[in-house]
């Protein structure tokens, strides 16, 4: 259980006091940095109630700020499904081919494969970068499978696509550094699916999967009680099982209305009406300079991508104020998103009497042009925290939203519900886990808090893939 801001606070303004004895006025400057990113108990009640109203607009029709999307996905998985399948993982600087063997019982066995993906390839022909794939998972097979084995695909495609079944989802733009032509929409599964039979691959591209989603399945696999995924890395967002019938703008003709789908809520978007989030200057800053002006703006408050450049605005702030290293800075401590939310990990884990490590970061790797004082290294220390923690609380919020949503904080569970979580802020990030039970206990009360277990969910785009790809195959040959 990690301490709460408050006593942290109290503990920080000690040090910083007997630090600075005689500026008060630069202890309460910090002190009121510190305060601006907490957000009590009612105030995250207030958050929570608005989430769980936008969601209701997100379900009900296209076009709402969170767009609450239908997966396809329809199901749970039991873990006793047996099979071989592929996953195919396309978003960044590698391709990842996985062969995934799923053995029942929750169990597995996974291969997998990189291939570094060309600029050149980012950037031209889509038919090229199609083609590509085909050779790589035709390489995979032929080394790690039998080439004459039929096998199911989920191919992970982590740029924003229109869904129109699980197996098809037209591009609607690139992202991520790639361009290439005659692909903006396109169904890139069908694009793929091609490639494949070009090549003569007895591949069939089974699902298209979110990565969100992937999380959700790879975990349910194990554990059949989990009921949502949730990203909190880089970037961050939700997804969760839905009731067919409260999905009211999906066409459901086709369904019965029990039957349960995974929904992609792309909550990263939540409030860019700025109607309840509690904005600082750091965060208007960090909206006004961003690629995606106004956009994001829940995600931007959350997700890994964004703490550290939040952290050094705090810290240039009091830097112009004269409060920080004299007013000296650095060309890396004055470079846009150089201050890494990695470098924020490291000094909220220095328990070190005089916080060498912090120490470390400020002076070797952001090559600060003086010798750091303590009452500076523990200022840091202290908007790093509150940075992180706010974090954790609205997280914490967006979850009670969906929990409260589904109406499993109605009445305490027979059985304990399972919250999987991917992404490098939960796993790393020191007091994170600690902080988003604590807003959930406050959020939800201790009995009820104690049967939501959050559990680390590695891998959604490798085995969640392979399992989409499972369930893709068992909705076809029952249609």
């Amino acid at each position: 259980m990690g301490s709460c801001l408050c006593c942290i606070q109290k503990s920080e303004s000690e040090r910083l006091g007997d630090t600075l004895k005689q500026d008060p006025r630069a202890i309460e400057l910090v002190q009121h940095i510190v305060d601006s990113f907490d957000i009590d108990g009612d105030y995250m009640e207030k958050i929570v109630s608005s989430f769980m109203q936008e969601m209701d607009k997100g379900l009900d029709h296209h076009g709402a700020t969170v767009a609450m999307i239908p997966s396809y996905v329809v199901g749970r998985p039991t873990g006793n499904e047996k099979g071989n399948y592929l996953a195919m993982d396309l978003g960044g600087t590698n391709l990842r081919v996985c062969h995934v063997e799923l053995l029942g019982d929750g169990k597995y066995e996974l291969t997998q494969q990189k291939y570094v993906i060309s600029e050149q390839l980012k950037r031209g022909e889509m038919r090229d970068l199609c083609d590509f794939m085909a050779d790589c998972v035709n390489d995979f097979v032929s080394e790690h499978g039998d080439p004459h084995e039929t096998l199911d695909l989920g191919f992970t495609f982590s740029f924003p696509i229109l869904q129109s079944s699980i197996r098809s989802g037209v591009l609607k733009q690139w992202t991520k550094g790639f361009s290439c032509t005659h692909a903006v929409g396109k169904d890139t599964a069908l694009l793929l699916q091609d490639a494949f039979q070009r090549k003569n691959l007895k591949v069939n591209v089974a699902a298209i999967v979110n990565d969100t989603v992937g999380t959700l399945m790879a975990h349910a696999y194990r554990h059949p009680n989990t009921e949502l995924g949730v990203i909190l890395g880089t970037g961050s967002n939700t997804c969760y099982y839905e009731r067919v019938h409260q999905i009211v703008k999906f066409d459901r003709s086709q369904m019965s209305a029990d039957d349960e789908m995974v929904v992609n809520m792309e909550w990263g978007a939540f409030d860019c009406e700025r109607r309840i989030l509690p904005f600082t200057i750091y965060d208007n800053k960090l909206n006004r300079e961003s690629v995606n002006i106004n956009e994001q703006l829940f995600e931007k408050m959350i997700s890994g991508m964004y703490l550290g450049e939040i952290t050094r605005n705090c810290i240039l702030h009091l830097v112009d104020l004269g409060i920080l290293f004299n007013g000296n800075s650095s060309h890396e401590l004055n470079s846009q998103w150089r201050f890494e939310t990695a470098y924020m990990s490291t000094i909220e884990a220095d328990d070190s009497k005089d916080l060498a490590k912090t120490k470390h970061v400020l002076e070797d790797i952001l090559d600060l042009p003086v010798s750091t004082t303590l009452f500076e290294r523990q200022t840091i220390k202290s908007i790093c925290h509150a940075v992180g923690r706010r974090s954790a609380r609205l997280a914490a919020c967006g979850i009670a939203g969906v929990l409260k949503h589904k109406g499993i904080t109605d009445k305490l569970p027979q059985t304990d519900r399972i919250v999987a979580i991917d992404g490098s802020l939960f796993e790393f990030y020191p007091t994170y886990e600690a902080n988003l039970r604590s807003a959930i206990r406050e959020l939800l009360g201790e009995k009820m808090c104690q049967s939501i277990h959050f559990e680390l969910s590695r891998d959604g785009s490798g085995l969640g893939a392979s399992i989409i790809a499972m369930m893709a195959s068992k909705q076809e040959s029952s249609a």
